[in-house]
C-alpha cells in the first residue's frame, strides 16, 4: 500500500508534459502533413517519447 501512496503522492517529471504535448502537435496534424514526414497514427507513441526526451 506504502508504494501505491508513494507512486501517486510523487510530482511527474517534465518529460510527461513534454510527453503530452508532443502527442497534441502529432494529433493536430492533418494526414498530408503526417505523409510528407513519413509517419501513422500507430507511431504516434514511439515518436511522441523521442521527442520528450530530447
Amino acid at each position: 500500500m506504502g508504494f501505491l501512496t508513494e507512486m501517486f503522492a510523487r510530482p511527474r517529471p517534465q518529460e510527461h508534459l513534454r510527453y503530452r504535448a508532443a502527442l497534441a502537435l502529432l494529433h493536430s496534424m492533418n494526414n498530408a502533413d503526417r505523409a510528407d514526414i513519413g509517419i501513422k497514427p500507430a507511431d504516434f507513441p514511439r515518436v511522441a517519447r523521442e521527442m520528450s526526451s530530447r
